[in-house]
């Protein structure tokens, strides 16, 4: 690979790509442009607030974006099944530090989850670097389902089973749930048993409901979302402040960077709830547009799921798309009270390196997969039998011909001389 390769814009072979993976390409790059300025918008007064510089979370956020975009690009040019063949070490690394995160005195906790590793003055998240591997290796696991044998199953549905109930016990439910149904539906497009499916919801809706039961600070979050005005100050405090911002921006908005809602009234308003300070600045209008932005993105990922030539390709189009469209309409979802507050990032807007470096994987995975689906399949061609040519006669033997071969009749027998003065 080239250094230039290595810078997205440089990047000359994107030319001589398929059209989707061009579309997807930009469509990517779009959204990563457009949340990284309404990150700048959310997060400026927080940052000129806390550490007296306006763009601290915007320089953070730039060093993920750096960081993800050359894995972005080396996986764009690698072939799918390298990346394959080392997405389950990756996958038990990322669980290996679900795990650590669970160790006093060695997982941070903020806000009350328990959910990073700190690298000096950087913070990882196993939980969204997990996700893109996460996909792989169900799409490789429940791609070949049917040449497996039980123990290797047993082996990773075990390991799969492992890596949410440590992402619960983080606790992070919405994590949870995300990477339960993204396992869920990649099972399904892969044709498992419907048993096996149906035996697998029941059990994550009552380990959901078992955590919901056990904790309390979730039910109260279920029950603010049912009525945010019964504790306006406390519990329902954050959800009516969202829904003040969406409803403050109206048709076109209040305009890049003027909004209230963000200057101390919203809380994380860079992370979870960035959305309401989107809806605020740029109104209806644009979020509408970005509703057809990431529909856009989910309609060209189906694209290329129908066009993959296997079984493994199309599992990771599909996975891809459920974490990109599901995790956004998510985050949506709970910024407008549809669903309750959960802790989901948006994609490319939220605040986080974990998050970004996460999210670029991904979308290079969706790429990936569909450049090797447009591209041409060299077949080889059965060599055809031509007929054998007749050997070239040596016209010096044609000459020469031997003495013993008569020529003609006459010449066949021996000469007879008569003397002269025979009778």
């Amino acid at each position: 690979m080239k250094l230039r390769q290595l810078i997205p814009f440089f990047d000359t072979t994107a030319q001589d790509w398929a059209a989707e993976a061009r579309i997807l390409r930009w469509l990517t790059f779009l959204w990563l442009f457009v949340g990284l300025a309404v990150m700048f918008s959310a997060s400026y007064p927080v940052g000129d607030a806390d550490f007296g510089d306006g763009l601290y979370y915007v320089k953070r956020q730039l060093l993920a974006v750096f960081i993800g975009m050359v894995g972005f690009n080396l996986i764009v040019h690698a072939p799918l099944r390298y990346v394959l063949g080392i997405a389950d070490w990756f996958l038990i690394i990322c669980l290996g530090g679900i795990i650590v995160t669970l160790l006093p005195g060695i997982g941070t906790s903020i806000g009350g989850g328990a959910r990073w590793i700190a690298l000096g003055p950087f913070l990882l998240q196993p939980s969204e670097l997990i996700k893109p591997f996460l996909v792989l290796q169900s799409a490789r696991i429940f791609g070949q389902w049917e040449r497996l044998t039980w123990t290797t199953r047993i082996t990773w549905v075990s390991v799969f089973g492992a890596m949410l109930v440590g992402i619960l016990l983080q606790p992070n439910l919405s994590t949870t749930a995300l990477c339960g149904m993204t396992l869920w539906l990649i099972a399904l497009a892969a044709g498992l048993p419907y048993v096996y499916l149906w035996c697998t919801a029941g059990g994550g809706l009552l380990l959901a409901t078992l955590s919901i039961s056990l904790r309390e600070y979730q039910r109260k979050r279920i029950m603010s979302f049912i009525n945010p005005w019964a504790d306006p100050s406390q519990d329902g405090y954050q959800l009516i402040q969202s829904l003040l911002a969406i409803g403050s921006g109206g048709t076109f908005g209040t305009g890049f960077g003027l909004s209230q809602q963000k200057m101390g009234y919203l809380p994380i308003q860079y992370t979870d709830f960035i959305f309401a300070v989107f809806a605020e600045e740029f109104g209806l209008v644009g979020s509408v547009l970005l509703m057809i932005l990431i529909l856009t993105y989910g309609t060209m990922a189906l694209i290329v799921a129908r066009k993959a030539r296997t079984t493994v390709q199309r599992l990771v189009a599909i996975g891809v798309m459920v974490l990109m469209v599901g995790q956004s309409l998510l985050n949506i979802a709970v910024a407008t009270g549809a669903l309750p507050t959960t802790g989901l990032p948006l994609p490319f807007f939220s605040y986080g390196g974990s998050s970004m470096i996460s999210t670029l994987i991904s979308t290079a995975l969706l790429i990936r997969v569909a450049r090797e689906s447009s591209e041409a399949e060299v077949v080889s061609l059965p060599e055809r039998r031509s007929a054998k040519p007749a050997p070239t006669s040596n016209p010096a033997k044609e000459r020469r011909k031997p003495a013993s071969e008569p020529q003609n009749k006459a010449s066949s027998e021996p000469r007879r001389f008569r003397p002269r003065n025979a009778p």
